[in-house]
């Protein structure tokens, strides 16, 4: 089909001093490559008298699958076999509605839409990111990858590097359930660039000089006029490093093969292909179209969980497929009869433990008998057993329980000799010890 998922059109007039005022003087999460390029188209372009400039027009980028649903429905992305592509193609903007497909750019504001439809979908299984992007602005990142890790945690999320991936781009991939690289997959570049331009020369040369009159003694630090002062540039240095620790704390939260110390190591280098693997920056090489059909082939609901740099597929059941793939079912039972043996070892163990706590505790002495009946004939803890005896009345020369034992047939022996007798002399003494308990406890 050649439908197209819904976009919105932007407005006429947009100008190129709109894109200006998000990449100068702003901290980026960018590659130096495409910041350099910005820079160049930009560089002569800019109207000095605020003269209007040709508006940039939107237009719609093509994905696979169908951007309708069987009633019709457009939606703001396209399905493939339950599964949603989320392009991300371009640099990325914080709120850039007035922006479209012809600029280069996309919005976060846009993404997140997608991402929440995505999640409120029911005919969604999992979702595929297919990120072509050198990043863009450092602020709306950080919101846009929460929502993803979000959205992760109720379904499969891929991130497919298509074919790059790169500073704030690669952010938002490192919330996802897993990153899918091709062998020309350009991956990376976590670090920060805030770019400055000194037009004074420009100006000079123009014959204009620029006058800021301003309250406040930070209120024009970095403008466009004049040089740098080591004092706004150590303030701005500050600043960019405060979104690079946050950004390699969002990469470290996502990334399971890699921490604070390797984030840092890679130095905002990118790397391609299975480079970008071993340095735990992705987890596997395949093409679009495989992950499409294996995320279409794979029941709703597991969750991948990683461990290093492979991936373990969770069932629902919650036992790795990995991990039992290739047992016998002969194998399995005798697992679970060595299980179940063990078991009953531990519980006749924890029972000869509980029975003679019972009987030789303080409180059973002088009271025997109901130690006796406590230990053998109920299920009663030695701790509330040893409450029970405490409140029970001690009884008169008695004899010991090695003396009254002496004169008892063994378990299973002839009961002829009066053995039920006694326990039915027992069963008095024992109602009144419960019945006290019972007044104490109650």
């Amino acid at each position: 089909m050649n439908d197209q998922p819904i976009v919105m059109q932007a407005a006429e007039g947009a100008s190129l001093t709109q894109i200006a005022s998000r990449v100068l003087n702003r901290p980026l999460l960018l590659h130096p490559t495409k910041a350099e390029i910005i820079l160049q188209v930009l560089q002569g372009r800019l109207p000095m008298d605020g003269a209007k400039m040709e508006g940039l027009r939107p237009n719609a980028s093509r994905f696979m699958g169908s951007a309708t649903d069987d009633e019709g429905r457009r939606k703001s992305y396209r399905v493939a076999n339950g599964i949603a592509i989320v392009s991300i193609v371009g640099s990325l903007v914080n709120r850039g509605s007035w922006i479209g497909a012809n600029s280069g750019m996309v919005s976060y504001e846009g993404l997140s839409h997608q991402l929440r439809e995505a999640a409120a979908d029911p005919s969604v299984t999992a979702v595929v990111l297919d990120i072509d992007s050198p990043g863009g602005e450092a602020t709306g990142m950080f919101t846009i990858a929460e929502q993803v890790r979000a959205l992760a945690a109720t379904k499969p999320v891929t991130a497919y590097v298509n074919d790059m991936a790169a500073s704030a781009a690669y952010g938002i991939a490192s919330a996802a359930t897993e990153i899918v690289v091709s062998p020309t997959s350009i991956v990376g570049s976590i670090g920060v660039v805030l770019t400055h331009l000194d037009r004074s020369a420009e100006l000079e040369q123009k014959g204009v000089k620029a006058t800021l009159i301003y309250a406040g003694k930070h209120k024009v630090d970095g403008n466009a006029f004049g040089r740098l002062s080591e004092a706004v540039q150590a303030d701005l240095q500050t600043e960019v490093l405060k979104f690079y620790d946050q950004f390699v704390g969002l990469v470290d939260r996502g990334r399971a093969a890699m921490n604070d110390t390797t984030i840092r190591g890679t130095e905002a280098r990118t790397y391609i292909g299975q480079d970008a693997i071993d340095a735990g920056l992705a987890d596997r090489i395949a093409t679009l179209d495989a992950v499409l059909s294996e995320q279409s082939t794979t029941a709703p609901g597991p969750q991948t969980q990683r461990t290093g740099f492979g991936m373990t597929k969770t069932t629902q059941a919650g036992a790795p497929q990995a991990e039992n793939a290739g047992i016998t079912e002969a194998q399995m039972d005798a697992a679970v009869e060595t299980a179940r043996a063990e078991g009953m070892a531990t519980g006749a163990a924890q029972a000869s433990a509980r029975i003679k706590s019972i009987l030789t505790c303080e409180e059973a002495e002088g009271r025997e008998p109901q130690a006796m009946v406590l230990a053998l004939d109920m299920d009663m803890s030695a701790e509330d057993a040893a409450k029970v005896l405490a409140t029970s009345p001690k009884s008169s020369g008695v004899a010991s329980i090695e003396s009254r034992a002496a004169g008892e047939p063994e378990f299973g022996g002839d009961a002829s000799n009066g053995f039920g007798s006694a326990s039915d002399k027992v069963a008095g003494g024992w109602a009144a010890a419960i019945n006290n308990a019972n007044k104490r406890f109650g």
